[in-house]
């Protein structure tokens, strides 16, 4: 997932990498005492979805966040599979929502705002179609609010190249391995996760503190 991250250290860092994935321990799972209602899904890809997922789920109203893959072809994808770039899917979080608490227009700012939706087929370090952003529409309101809203940014001038996400429909989620299910919080030490996925996480929280759960 992270090659190109890895491929930019030196030799004694790639070598401390590999000894961190068996030695890192997770932090403790912040408790969520929210009480849900009928909860509604959504499916974003922004690249790498360690931190996509972790993103999600620090959002008041965001019961659950799960990493997957979608966008492709190829059925019962493993993570090796996506990783030749030849499925035809992105790294994808499914995210599970209290739409009376946090609306699907605001999962879409938090969206944008938690990426260079500018970049084409990656994000940040990740290149390549697994890490391209993609919305996945389920409906037409979902399409039209994504639409309106890509619209919008582009016409406001935040962004000096145009926006690259793209927005198709949504058909099918395969669920991810399950190491990568909540990987941000089992593994903080990893230098990926220090380096790449934490600063992306805390430039949202600085954006959007009125819609982070208790102790995020």
């Amino acid at each position: 997932m992270r090659k190109t991250f890895v491929a930019s250290l030196t030799l004694s860092v790639f070598i401390f990498i590999l000894s961190c994935s068996t030695t890192t321990k997770p932090t403790e799972k912040v408790v969520d005492k929210t009480v849900y209602g009928p909860t509604e899904k959504a499916y974003f890809a922004s690249g790498c979805f360690w931190c996509v997922e972790a993103i999600f789920e620090s959002l008041k109203g965001v019961k659950e966040a799960v990493s997957g893959y979608s966008g492709g072809h190829t059925k019962n994808p493993t993570y090796e599979d996506v990783n030749t770039e030849l499925t035809g899917h992105a790294e994808s979080v499914e995210v599970i929502y209290d739409p009376k608490i946090i609306s699907y227009e605001t999962l879409l700012k938090v969206y944008f705002a938690s990426q260079d939706p500018t970049q084409v087929k990656g994000q940040g370090p990740d290149k390549g179609d697994s890490y391209r952003s993609i919305i996945f529409y389920q409906n037409e309101t979902e399409k039209t609010a994504a639409e309106n809203y890509k619209k919008q940014l582009d016409a406001s001038g935040k962004y000096k190249k145009p926006i690259a996400v793209e927005i198709v429909p949504f058909k099918v989620f395969w669920k991810a391995e399950a190491y990568h299910q909540d990987y941000e919080r089992n593994h903080p030490e990893n230098p990926y996760v220090q380096n790449v996925s934490i600063p992306r996480i805390e430039r949202m929280k600085a954006q959007f503190p009125e819609l982070l759960k208790a102790k995020h």
